[in-house]
């Protein structure tokens, strides 16, 4: 089968063609891990963990590398606001960002690099950076020399002067243009010495760590080569972020076309208006699931409108939402056990290849509601992450326990027990049974829930 995606290098849809026959790589950009995944970083997440889906049916094997950024600034200022440390925030986070999105049933990627695990892998692309002439440093800082690099905008399809008039430019003067950006800054005396890295620039005494930039670019290399198929992430990430790991992953080796296939999801609204804190209107995943709103219901509407437009999220959404999830579980009935095969109907699959239809997707789910296909719809949702066994109990069922707690105590658990963490693992289960709750692991890797 052949997939079209949409590449935002090209402007254009392409069919992936892959670099090692029969393996697809992909790099997503990860979460910066400090404070709780909101509703629109969910978006980015359930996006493509649907394409990692969807790959792993098309291609005998697919390498996902999600990374997760643990040293940055908005890190050193979250921590120093909450008066914890870096590691005990960074963690903490971690396992919110694992247990929120593992609620939306998102897969761990293939592998999950940390930025704080390869500082020496981050400080090895510099030092080519330097040694090839497209870095310098200035103050402590190591710049990349934008002007080196003559495709720089192509991307974004800007040219220099509007990239510079139409973002957030941070002027210095330790910089030599506006537009050359940070591979490595140097430390100041408030940061904490677990944010801190030695490194050949600068006062050894005092360290430093990496830009933001540089980290995805290193990571991707690492686990993927200096070459692979498709980087994903959030149309806001297009520019600079994206732009800025085209520019030096290339320079770093020359030759290199880094990634050859770029994909990027849309922005999310929240009726009709961009989210914010000051708007009041900032949604996290766990506010939503805290409410008794599933988890699947979550993620049947981030996967409503296609992906590379924007989303609005509403409460009218959200019903719709629910209410269609009703109506496939209702036709499957609660004693029906899923499909876990991959016999998924081929034309779910025939539409995900055309830039991953999902409107054409649920279209298809209601056609197979209304006849009572009930083995050919519950493969389908289980494939797309939509199947819940608990879906309609939650329905009818009145819970003396909080509902999200489980969720997320269940998450937990499934952490502790990919860590080879038993004891914890064992100790959630009872805990939770002494709240009149019994879990059930089943097939798939799943676990349901009963209330005793």
């Amino acid at each position: 089968m052949q997939i079209h995606l949409f590449n935002t290098l090209t402007h254009k849809e392409e069919p992936i063609t892959t670099l090692e026959p029969g393996h697809l790589k992909m790099y997503v950009c990860g979460p910066t891990v400090y404070d709780r995944p909101h509703i629109g970083n969910a978006r980015s997440a359930v996006i493509y963990d649907l394409l990692f889906r969807f790959a792993r049916v098309v291609f005998p094997k697919v390498t996902y590398v999600r990374n997760i950024t643990d040293v940055d600034d908005k890190i050193n200022k979250a921590a120093k606001e909450q008066k914890i440390s870096i590691q005990e925030l960074t963690q903490t986070i971690t396992n919110f960002f694992y247990a929120d999105i593992g609620a939306l049933n998102v897969l761990r990627p293939t592998h999950e690099p940390r930025a704080t695990e390869n500082i020496a892998e981050i400080i090895v692309m510099i030092e080519k950076l330097i040694a090839n002439g497209n870095a310098y440093v200035n103050k402590g800082h190591v710049l990349f020399n934008v002007s080196s690099y003559a495709d720089y905008g192509k991307l974004a399809n800007r040219q220099l002067d509007e990239m510079i008039a139409g973002s957030r430019i941070e002027v210095a003067d330790y910089k030599n243009d506006p537009l050359d950006f940070v591979l490595w800054k140097p430390a100041d005396d408030e940061d904490d010495i677990s944010s801190v890295f030695q490194s050949p620039w600068g006062d050894k005494n005092n360290g430093g760590r990496p830009g933001w930039h540089i980290e995805c670019s290193a990571m991707s290399s690492k686990y993927l080569g200096t070459d692979f198929d498709i980087h994903g992430g959030g149309a806001d990430l297009q520019f600079p972020h994206h732009e800025n790991e085209i520019a030096q992953s290339r320079c770093a080796t020359p030759g290199s076309h880094y990634a050859r296939f770029w994909v990027h999801n849309g922005f999310l609204t929240v009726n009709g208006e961009k989210m914010s804190k000051s708007l009041k209107n900032f949604i996290t995943v766990r506010e939503l699931l805290d409410q008794g709103i599933s988890g699947v219901t979550i993620r049947y509407l981030l996967l409503s409108s296609h992906y590379r437009k924007p989303l609005d999220f509403t409460q009218k959404a959200l019903d719709d939402a629910k209410y269609s999830l009703e109506k496939f579980h209702e036709t499957i009935a609660s004693d029906f056990n899923p499909n876990l095969s991959n016999d998924v109907p081929s034309i779910i699959l025939t539409h995900l290849a055309e830039d991953l239809n999902m409107s054409k997707v649920i279209a298809e789910l209601h056609q197979m509601s209304k006849k009572g296909e009930k083995a050919e719809l519950a493969a389908t949702l289980d494939f797309l992450g939509l199947y819940d066994p608990n879906f309609l109990s939650r329905k009818v069922k009145n819970l003396s326990v909080d509902e999200s707690f489980i969720n997320e105590q269940i998450a937990l658990r499934l952490i502790a027990k990919q860590e080879k963490n038993f004891a914890e693992a064992d100790r959630i289960r009872k805990s939770l049974l002494e709240k009149g709750v019994s879990l059930e692991d089943v097939s798939g890797g799943k676990t349901i829930w009963k209330s005793t």
